[in-house]
């Protein structure tokens, strides 16, 4: 097949945008060659490639800025890219455009355990956090699966959670403060190490902006005290709807444990084979339970859970009476996700949330879907919180089934909404999700959203064609976002 000509306006730009940035930025901290940018041809949604115009790897904040002054100079799109571990799409590069790379930004700036919080660069890993302060009894709540490799800087942007939400919360219950870079390099900071702070909740606007407001280059982080005591349970269930409906009963009776997780057979299967945590082959499903705190307290919740779980059906029970045993059965579920290549050499993750009581509903329903499409569907999620993530397996090389997998997979969205629940929990909109955003939402939203984004970024130059299903132009909310005569970005769909 003969590849297009490379267009020389598109060349010219990009060589003088190259020049600038090596003028201000070492070379090692620019990448502009075929063989190095395929690197970051995509994110963790390897379905969909892209090969970037340029990379940018700073090592600070002073070097962020340089870059965006120039890029906002040259009028190119940016993307940010954490650790290039998310899964809707939302750092996808753009062949005209910029990526700004934040993997170099990974210091600890500090530890402060009188306040209780660490001031971190955004490309230190999640569980980094965690390493650094548990000698001392402390550690960093959320959990994500991936987290011995995302980063701090994209868990903010995505706000992700983990198997510990239900009961810490996700990313942004557990920020104090934030350092971000505009579009034209100016430098926000909001919040810090106190609690609360007047005025509009920015940190709150920020967190799960999934880069279209600004480059976050520093964050400080809630640090809490390991529980005196945790302990696990695995029920397991002969159906995947039972383990649901001992989700919300779990609930009902009062209980709020650290983390709840389903997983089903298939799930089970890939995941034992993979991590050897004595999960039960051939069980339908199983139903992950922990609890922490106080000793006494723990075991009276466990009592209590455990006469639920029996009621709604657990045909067995067990509780992890040592921490090796605790987290042996937490290292099985979060293998989950790279034990599925030994299932099918692709899968398609989905992320949407739902009501708790809605659970047994939605499984049943997935279930149906399954065989409609004959497509096989493991199911493994934050059940606590109802964060559903089927992963749909296919295999690419068929003619079709990356296209089936997306249908069924917005068919499974589209589910979650009709019962009260939202296309996503963590995993972001990007571009997954962009097409299905007037499904849950009507214009007047989408427009009150768009007007955010115009205020912090008037040329629409950070992660365009991400989240919103039709991207307009800032000039078409009101002519107060043009700045110095310059018109925003153009208005294309660029996937």
């Amino acid at each position: 097949m003969d590849l297009p000509e490379p267009d020389p306006a598109r060349l010219a730009k990009k060589d003088a945008a190259v020049k600038a940035l090596l003028a201000v930025l070492p070379r090692e901290c620019v990448l502009y060659s075929v063989e190095d940018l395929i690197a970051y041809e995509c994110d963790g949604v390897s379905a969909y490639r892209q090969v970037p115009m340029a990379v940018v790897l700073p090592r600070s904040t002073d070097d962020v800025c340089a870059a965006m002054k120039i890029l906002h100079k040259f009028q190119l799109p940016v993307v940010p890219w954490g650790a290039g571990t998310g899964l809707s799409g939302g750092a996808l590069p753009l062949n005209d455009g910029v990526t700004i790379v934040l993997a170099k930004m990974r210091k600890i700036l500090e530890v402060d355990l009188d306040n209780g919080c660490a001031v971190v660069q955004p490309g230190v890993t999640n569980a980094r956090i965690t390493q650094a302060v548990q000698a001392e009894g402390f550690y960093y709540a959320p959990d994500p699966s991936s987290q011995i490799a995302c980063s701090i800087g994209g868990n903010v942007a995505e706000n992700s959670g983990g198997v510990h939400c239900l009961k810490y919360g996700v990313t942004t219950n557990n920020l104090l403060g934030l350092e971000v870079v505009l579009a034209d390099g100016e430098v926000l900071r909001v919040g810090g190490k106190s609690l609360d702070a007047p005025g509009y909740d920015l940190m709150g606007l920020l967190t799960g902006s999934e880069g279209l407001l600004g480059i976050i280059t520093e964050v400080t982080v809630r640090l809490l005290r390991k529980p005196e005591t945790a302990r696990a349970v695995l029920a397991v269930f002969d159906t995947v709807e039972e383990s649901g409906q001992a989700v919300a009963d779990v609930i009902a009776a009062g209980m709020v444990p650290a983390g709840m997780e389903i997983m089903d057979k298939l799930a089970i299967e890939a995941s034992e084979d993979y991590a050897k945590a004595g999960y039960p082959v051939g069980a339908e499903a199983i139903l992950l339970i922990e609890h922490d705190g106080p000793e006494v307290e723990v075991n009276y919740l466990l009592e209590r859970t455990e006469t639920v779980l029996r009621a709604a059906g657990a045909t067995e029970i067990r509780i992890s009476s040592s921490e090796q045993e605790r987290l042996l059965l937490w290292a099985g579920r979060k293998a989950a996700f790279p034990a599925m290549g030994r299932l099918s050499p692709d899968y398609y993750c989905m992320d949407g949330t739902i009501p708790r009581g809605a659970l047994a509903k939605v499984l049943g329903k997935i279930r149906e879907l399954s065989g409609s499409y004959d497509l096989r569907v493991a199911n493994v999620f934050h059940a606590g919180d109802g964060n559903l993530h089927p992963l749909l397996l296919y295999d690419g090389n068929v003619p079709g089934e990356l296209e089936k997998a997306e249908q069924m997979g917005a068919e499974i969205l589209k589910l979650c909404v009709d019962v009260g629940g939202v296309l996503t929990g963590e995993h972001g909109v990007g571009t997954e999700k962009r097409d299905l955003m007037t499904y849950q939402f009507g214009e007047r939203d989408l427009d009150a959203m768009q007007h955010v984004k115009c205020s912090f970024d008037a040329e629409s130059m950070l992660n365009p064609g991400k989240m919103f299903p039709v991207l307009k132009r800032c000039a078409e909310f009101g002519g107060m976002h043009i700045h110095d005569g310059k018109l925003p970005f153009p208005e294309l769909d660029r996937f």
